[in-house]
This record gives structure tokens, sequence and C-alpha cells, in this order.
């Protein structure tokens, strides 16, 4: 991991202005905005072809503060709320200089996108759900309406999805329509892209100035200059198992929400730098269910318990569930719920809940879940009291998802079903510059997307990652092309 001397390089095979490594969000983003600085530019993709884990995801952007979109979908919002709910949504450790300035951007940010050809259908989605049904552009995407967020700022849907017809989630649904308008745009702006290379090294001058990088090419050692800057974008490190282990030991072993290319590499490199890094042991967490069931039922730990309001965002209840209940959740349905949640559904087939006992009372489902005595029984009574009256004043979960659960019930068995991404990297300023550990920039390095800590610390919204990662892409590329 320790870098090459730039005196000992005795050839440069390949040559730019500035040098991305990653072709994802956050190198497409960097790309554009360096070569329409007049920069000539040079972007290192691993993989066989652009896209990384954003041209695979949902395709949510996480925008706010009066987009044209929303306003087009009737909905008001400024920068202030949208900090607001931010500041409260991500967790412990959120920076409030960064949320700021990505509040205070996120309209030009939106206009920047459509510039570039993303398309946006002025359509709202408002049912319960990971993503919308169809091509719909705007939703809530982070349980901006549900307690306790709902209280700290007026409530704004802000998840931005590009529109796509006939997608397929998981293949090629809103994140590729996100990325091939940026991709075509940095390829009429001029930029270049070699793909099949993995940096492997970074290139420094005596003076600490980053010069290049050292990468392999179907086992060929390429070296690359960069007259101007590098920007590291190649994503996360939930596909190292060893730097799992080390900072986030609860994502081992899991599905990650990734792509294998998300090794960490980044990190590692600026590291030996003496760049310092935040938020480590922060995840985005999931479970892999449809909404619809949650709202209708009532999340229980290991002891019978419910824990988080279910009408809040579905990866809140994941988070909830491994880093505070041991990786223990049940969802527990009446008959009337799995019916109705399964008319509605519009998820994909594995998110659609089917229980794993089913029993004609509490007591008896309770024995069968092997939970204590009286524990579940005690939970659904405390419960259903109060949803006689259309409330919930345990966990304030919305009155119009709130009714008794009476007769034959259900129970999903959601133990160790969890999944993720590590959410912690590099840290970086307002530019995007990687900061050494002394707080100073590492001169001519810069880094977005999720190899940094981004705007998210120890909690999450759907769009965050392509939100923060194409709007500090753009910063870095901008910062790098202007770097002499």
């Amino acid at each position: 991991m320790r870098p090459y001397a730039a005196a000992d390089i005795g050839t440069w095979d390949l040559t730019a202005d500035v040098v991305i490594a990653g072709y994802g969000v956050a190198g497409a983003a960097a790309a554009v905005e360096a070569a329409r600085a007049g920069a000539e530019v040079l972007v290192l993709e691993r993989a066989g072809g652009w896209g990384g884990a954003a041209a695979l995801a949902g395709g949510f952007v996480y925008l706010g503060g009066g987009t044209a979109l929303q306003r087009a979908c009737g909905f008001e919002d400024s920068p202030e709320a949208m900090a607001a709910f931010l500041m409260a949504a991500m967790g412990p450790g959120a920076d409030a200089a960064k949320v700021t300035d990505y509040c205070e951007g996120s309209v030009a940010h939106f206009d920047w996108l459509v510039g570039c050809g993303v398309p946006f259908n002025p359509v709202f989605y408002g049912d319960p759900a990971w993503e919308p049904a169809g091509d719909e552009g705007l939703m809530y995407s982070g349980g901006e309406n549900a307690a306790p967020f709902d209280e700290i700022a007026a409530p704004a849907p802000r998840g931005h999805l590009p529109r796509m017809e006939n997608k397929r989630t998981g293949e090629r649904g809103g994140g590729y329509m996100l990325m091939k308008p940026l991709v075509d745009t940095a390829e009429r702006l001029g930029v270049k892209a070699h793909y099949g290379m993995r940096i492997e090294r970074l290139v420094v001058e005596r003076d600490g100035t980053v010069r290049g990088v050292v990468a392999r090419s179907y086992g060929e050692r390429v070296t690359v200059r960069a007259r101007r800057g590098v920007v590291l974008a190649t994503g996360s490190f939930t596909y190292n198992d060893e730097m799992l282990a080390a900072h986030a030991p609860l994502l081992s072993g899991r599905p990650g929400a990734a792509v294998e290319e998300h090794d960490g590499i980044a990190v590692k490199l600026a590291q030996a730098l003496g760049a310092g890094v935040a938020h480590m042991d922060a995840c985005e967490v999931a479970l892999p269910m449809d909404p619809q069931y949650s709202i209708r039922g009532i999340l229980v730990n290991g002891r019978g318990q419910r824990f988080v309001n279910e009408d809040t965002y579905p990866g809140r209840l994941g988070h909830a569930a491994l880093f505070q209940q041991d990786n223990q959740a049940f969802l527990v349905l009446d008959e009337e719920g799995f019916e109705e949640a399964g008319r509605v559904s519009a998820a994909p087939e594995f998110m659609r809940m089917r229980p794993a006992w089913v029993c004609e009372t509490a007591a008896e489902l309770g024995a069968a879940m092997g939970l204590p005595p009286g524990a579940l029984e005690s939970t659904l009574d405390v419960y259903n009291r109060h949803a006689e009256d259309g409330r919930d004043p345990l966990l304030r979960k919305a009155a119009r998802w709130v009714r008794p659960l009476r007769g034959p019930l259900g129970a999903v068995d959601l133990r160790g079903m969890t999944s993720g991404f590590a959410l912690g990297g590099l840290t970086t300023s307002a530019d995007a510059e990687v900061l050494h550990v002394d707080g100073a920039p590492v001169p001519g390095l810069y880094a977005a997307g999720r190899a940094t800590a981004g705007i998210a610390a120890w909690g999450y919204a759907s769009g965050i990652s392509l939100g923060d990662g194409s709007f500090y892409g753009r910063r870095a590329g901008g910062a790098a092309a202007r770097n002499r």
C-alpha cells in the first residue's frame, strides 16, 4: 500500500491532467466537471465497463431544498428543513458543515443532473415501498414523514428517481439511467476511459504531492501520471473481509449491498499517506422486506417486544434490528394484514413475506416462536388496546397504519436476514480534498463517493450515496482540474 516515489518511475505509460480511479457515480461526476474545467481526463475502471454499484442501484438521488421536481409535484421544501432532517437522520457524528453545504447546493445539483441529460418524471409516488413500482420520479425515501422526524422538520419527499422504462430492479433500474447520461456527457467532453485496470499504488513527489498511480491491467503493470490531481472514487470496503472484521464486524459474513470491486483500496492507499478516516464502524443495513407488510404489523425482538415504529424508513428497521436487537427480529401480522399487503404489493417476489408460523392465538404463536411465555401476549395487548383508538403512544406509528391485530396470527422469521454496506471512509474537505490526520489537504489527492465519509454517519436515507457521491464527485473533479 505504500506509495512509489515519482523519481523511481522511469517511464509513464499514460498521462492526463486529472486521473480518476473508478467509473461509478462519483467518478463520472468528477470526469464531467474536470473536463468542463478544461482538463484532459482519464478514468481507470477495474471492471469491464462503467457503472459500478450506482448502475445496479434503485437510483434514488437524495435532493431537496425546493428542486424543480419537488415543485412540479406540489411540494414545498427549504435547505433549512432538509438540513434539520439530515442532521437528525444521519445519526451521531453527522458533519454539520458538510450537511449544510450539501443542502444549500441541492437545487443547483439537481439542475446540473438534468443538464447532463438525467430524466425525471414529475409524478409523486406516495405508497410505502423501497422504490416506486413504475417510473414515478419522487417519493419519501428516508422516513421524513414518520416519527420522530416529522416533528423535527417539515416533511418533504426528497427521493429523486431517474426515469427508466421497463426497469429491472438489481439489473437495470434508475441507477443505470442516472449513470448513462453522465457517462455519455463525459464522453462528449472528451473523457477517456480504460477498463480492466485496478489501481495498486499511489505515486508521490518528494514534497508529498500525489503525482499519479500504478495500476495493473491483465497482469501488466501500468504507470499513469496525473499532471494536476488524482481522484479516488472506487467505492466502499464492503467486500474487504479484513477491513470489515477490523472496523464493521457486524457486517462480516452478510450479503453486501454493493459490488465486489468495493474492496477498500482507496482508503488503504490514502491511509498510507497519512489520510484520516471517519465513521469506519457505520453501516447502512436493510431487511429484505416489502414495507407494505411491515406497516401493517408489528416488529418484535427476541423477547417479544416492539422496538421501532414500523412505518419509518425501511432501512432504519434493519439498522435497529442488527445494532440494537442482536439481529433478532420477527414480523407479526394477522390474516387480514397478510392478505391486504399481498394484494397491494408491487415488490419483487423475494420481498413478499411468508409466515414461518401461523397460530390461532398470541400465546400459541409466542410459544411456536420460542419467546418467553406471556411476552408476545403482553406486547399485543398493549398495542391492540391503543390501536382500538387508532393510536400508538409507545412508538408513534402513523394512525393510518394502526389497527388491532385479531384472529389467526402469523410471524415472519427475520433473524439474521440483514444485509448492507459500509458507510465510513476518508475524511475530505468541501472541495473533496483528502485530508491528512492533521487536517491539512494531501496535495494532489481528491476523493468522493463511498470511499469517503460523506454526509451519512450512523444513519441513512435512500439516495444519500448517489447524492453526495455525485455532488462531491463534481467538487473533486473541479478542484483537481484547477490544481496547477
